[in-house]
């Protein structure tokens, strides 16, 4: 039997990309400077979109209801801009705490069209996020981890002041992405 050299090489960049571990991945809830080792068994995908001209920029889906150690990656499916997907917490650009106290805070840092970054939430809660660049324009995100029965949960952050009105305003309502299990902002296409 022979391989062809794009076999070859296709068999050698999976068993790099095996040794390598997967890239850009935290594990949220772990304990600080760790990474995800173990493999979970779901992975859900949130991308980062714009309208055709760029006027308006969202997450979909923008509200989440998972499972404790869900794997999220979010993707950059828009041409025209990078995007952060970035943890609202003190040890990440001094923003306030909006992510349950045992997680692991997160940022991508800037990802360019069809970049992508992973991040595996494991403390039961409500994850709040936004993108650094965007979050003037409503670009902001809500992942509820588990159930509200569940022991260690914590609800979404509640200083009203923590943010500006027009931020505030664009996180789905725990209650409906609990009931929803996945809520859309609506973006157009």
């Amino acid at each position: 039997m022979s391989i062809s050299r794009r076999q070859l090489l296709a068999l050698g960049g999976g068993a790099i990309a095996t040794l390598a571990g997967p890239a850009g991945m935290l594990r949220a809830g772990a304990p600080a400077g760790t990474t995800a080792g173990a493999a979970t068994e779901t992975t859900v995908e949130v991308v980062m979109r714009a309208s055709p001209r760029g006027e308006r920029v969202w997450f979909s889906p923008q509200g989440l209801a998972i499972a404790p150690s869900t794997r999220i990656r979010f993707v950059n499916h828009d041409a025209g801009n990078s995007h952060t997907p970035t943890a609202y917490h003190p040890q990440v650009n001094e923003r306030p705490r909006r992510i349950p106290t045992g997680a692991e805070p997160w940022d991508s840092g800037y990802l360019l069209p069809e970049q992508s970054f992973e991040v595996v939430l494991t403390a039961p809660g409500v994850y709040d996020y936004y993108c650094q660049p965007h979050e003037m324009a409503g670009m902001v995100g809500r992942i509820v981890v588990g159930q509200p029965t569940d022991p260690g949960w914590e609800g979404p952050a509640t200083g009203a002041g923590d943010l500006m009105p027009e931020v505030l305003a664009a996180f789905p309502p725990v209650d409906r992405i609990l009931a929803e299990r996945l809520v859309d902002a609506g973006g157009v296409e």
